[in-house]
């Protein structure tokens, strides 16, 4: 018979127990922050979800195809950090919070007016439209939940309007899935389970008589449920899948929330994307098959972790997720994809068991080994590839050849952690040419892209982390400049912007630098439409002539210059 002493102890256990419960189950408050936009919350884009090279960091709130909706500071802060760019978040503004959070708000149209007066004294003052980042004192944007901070827009390397939202711990800089703090998703959905990958995972291994990844057919039976041909296979293998989801209100394929793999009803392989840090986001490249990716685009997520795969996502992985299939033993695998209102997928993949046939596996060789842990370097025909110590996950072998001026440096199939150098040796270029000479990514040899490049005495060099082709292109035509809302001469007294558009058709374009009667003016980029727009209330002009000029130069340096009249009432 339990004591009232032994009662009292396990009361108070219980009682622990409850606190312990409640606390996991309010982790994250559903009501501190409110929504940041006063419409109804559609999400474009999940959290953690898999673009190039990195998980999303935010999720991607529509704007109802518009700019201009308002900003709302979702509770009490303060303006910690501005930056005005042209790529990545563009216009953003990053809010700290008493709770020991930081929200983040990305591609916006303009801020609110006492925080654009700021940012455009900054950027006259620094005659140019970027800022870099800025922190205010921390007295000097406050703000109160629901007050407006900006407009949505379209800035950066956005594909169109939208807000990129972010919720951050301030102490620990990690990035936190903004739906665990209680915005509304209208969401009854079953993640898609488009495609199926098996892996041999070591030269023993056999899937259907063969030590080749392959594709596994599948077929949808029913709503949120699908199933595998069987597979026959033995030794170590692993799995991985492509899947995405939708919300109720938007066709975007989004990102799942969580996968999960089961063998015979145990559970071996779990990760989910309640929070990661921007260090680890690189290990994307190890979580996919990114040898698939680099070749057709599509994203496999495998269910098994790889060696240097140091993401935090994992959660009591078994043998890593990795299958031992055993001769005449069978497996029933299911893969679960879920969304974060936990709508589910599941996949169901027989496995049978078979003896090892024997098979001469092929091994790809080249002159051009690479030990991970060592540094190297390789020449040929006037070109230089040098990689770092581990700039690759593994050891392997490179494709590299030089033909017709063209650097093959393998395919864009093996991720990198570091980057490597290529230089191109420039001493047949005359002077001119020196001046005008650029390195492209041409693997695809339609769009050859430029990528960043600095020059020496007789060479030209880039730092980059993809494999692919490169060669050198020259530029020697200047950008083009066209007037869009006046021409020369023109009264534009009822005019409230003066816009120009600027092209360049090769390198790119690096810079530009407007003037009216000599004086600099702040004129906003939008690189995707190439248009430059001058806003008139930023200064009062005196007298009714005035001269302006606009200078802009690609990125070998090449420049071309307008210079035009325009009348306009005092």
């Amino acid at each position: 018979m339990i004591n009232r002493y032994a009662l009292k102890h396990l009361y108070i256990l219980f009682l622990l127990c409850s606190v312990s419960v409640s606390f996991s189950q309010k982790k994250y408050s559903k009501s501190y922050f409110s929504n940041p936009m006063d419409i109804p919350v559609v999400v474009a884009g999940t959290f953690g979800e898999l673009r190039s090279n990195h998980f999303h960091s935010g999720i991607d709130l529509k704007t109802q195809q518009k700019e201009g909706i308002p900003i709302l500071a979702p509770a009490n802060g303060y303006i910690y950090r501005i930056k005005v760019a042209q790529y990545g978040f563009g216009k953003v503004l990053y809010v700290k919070h008493p709770s020991g959070f930081t929200t983040v708000f990305a591609h916006l149209q303009r801020f609110a007016p006492k925080i654009q007066k700021f940012v455009k004294s900054v950027q006259y003052k620094k005659k140019s439209y970027y800022t870099g980042n800025l922190f205010p004192e921390e007295d000097k944007f406050p703000v109160k939940k629901g007050e407006i901070i900006g407009y949505s827009g379209d800035t950066g390397s956005s594909g169109g309007p939208h807000l990129h939202y972010e919720i951050r711990d301030s102490r620990t800089d990690k990035i936190i899935n903004p739906l665990h703090f209680g915005l509304a998703v209208k969401d009854t959905r079953n993640p898609i389970i488009e495609k199926l990958m098996v892996f041999p995972l070591d030269t023993n291994a056999r899937v259907n008589n063969a030590n080749v990844k392959s594709i596994i057919p599948i077929k949808k039976i029913e709503r949120g449920k699908y199933v595998s041909q069987r597979i026959e296979a033995n030794g170590t293998i692993g799995l991985g899948v492509v899947t995405f989801d939708r919300q109720d209100e938007a066709m975007n394929r989004n990102g799942i929330y969580s996968l999960e793999m089961h063998v015979n009803g145990e559970r071996v392989y779990y990760h989910d994307v309640e929070t990661f840090s921007f260090a680890e986001s690189k290990y994307i490249n190890l979580l996919i098959d990114y040898d698939h990716y680099g070749k057709f685009k599509k994203k496999f997520q495998k269910t098994h972790r790889v060696s240097k795969n140091k993401l935090s996502l994992y959660e009591n992985l078994i043998n890593e997720g990795k299958l031992n299939i055993e001769p005449l033993a069978s497996y029933n695998v299911e893969i679960i994809a879920k969304d974060f209102k936990g709508n589910a997928s599941t996949l169901r993949i027989p496995i049978k068991g078979v003896s090892k046939n024997d098979l001469e596996i092929k091994k790809d060789t080249t002159a051009y080994k690479i030990t991970a842990v060592n540094f190297h370097k390789f020449q040929k025909d006037g070109v230089t590839i040098a990689f770092p110590k581990n700039s690759f996950y593994h050891d392997c072998y490179l494709d590299f050849d030089v033909n017709n001026g063209i650097a093959k440096i393998h395919e864009p199939t093996i991720p990198l952690d570091k980057r490597f150098t290529l230089t191109f040796d420039t001493s047949h270029l005359n002077t001119v040419e020196k001046q005008q000479v650029y390195i492209a990514n041409v693997t695809k040899s339609k769009y050859p892209k430029y990528v960043a490049t600095k020059k020496k005495k007789n060479k030209v060099y880039t730092n980059q982390k993809t494999l692919g082709s490169y060669a050198l292109k020259l530029d020697s035509i200047s950008p083009k400049i066209t007037l869009i809302n006046f021409a020369d001469n023109q009264w534009i007294s009822k005019n409230k912007t003066l816009k120009v558009k600027i092209k360049d058709e090769d390198s790119g374009i690096n810079g530009f630098r407007g003037s009216i009667d000599g004086q600099w003016i702040l004129m906003e980029y939008n690189h995707k439409k190439g248009i430059l727009t001058y806003d008139f209330s930023d200064k009062k002009l005196v007298g009714s002539k005035h001269i302006f000029k606009i200078v802009v130069s690609d990125k070998v340096g090449n420049t071309e210059t307008i210079s035009t009249t325009f009348y306009r009432k005092p």
